[in-house]
């Protein structure tokens, strides 16, 4: 693993299994992960591709598909890499939270994703 990277303020990432190094995630871009959410604060798992009838996620990356910390991790990922992503609650879910997952207001969260496929 990698010492961890400052994205944007709030927002670390640390490489797990570097990419391919060749395609990276660009605006607008339809990129297919596998990912695990966590709450930051335990490591609690909320959600996962991995688990039982779930399947890989896809979106359009730097486009506010996502949540901001999310967005702001992936665009710095290439092909291949498995990556955990930390974020502040302001970048996840904010005041809100989301109560169907468990995520309470203002939140840190982590998740550790993986680059499937660029588009």
């Amino acid at each position: 693993m990698s010492a961890p990277i400052q994205v944007s303020e709030g927002v670390t990432k640390v490489i797990i299994k570097p990419g391919d190094g060749t395609q990276g995630v660009r605006k607008g871009a339809s990129v297919t992960v596998h990912c695990t959410g966590m709450l930051t604060d335990g490591l609690k798992k909320f959600w996962s591709t991995h688990d039982p009838g779930q399947s890989t996620f896809t979106f359009k990356a730097g486009v506010g598909q996502v949540i901001q910390g999310w967005d702001e991790g992936t665009m710095t990922m290439v092909l291949g890499e498995k990556s955990r992503i930390s974020m502040i609650g302001e970048k996840g879910y904010g005041p809100n939270g989301f109560p169907a997952w468990g995520i309470p207001s203002n939140a840190g969260l982590t998740f550790e994703l993986e680059i499937i496929r660029i588009q």
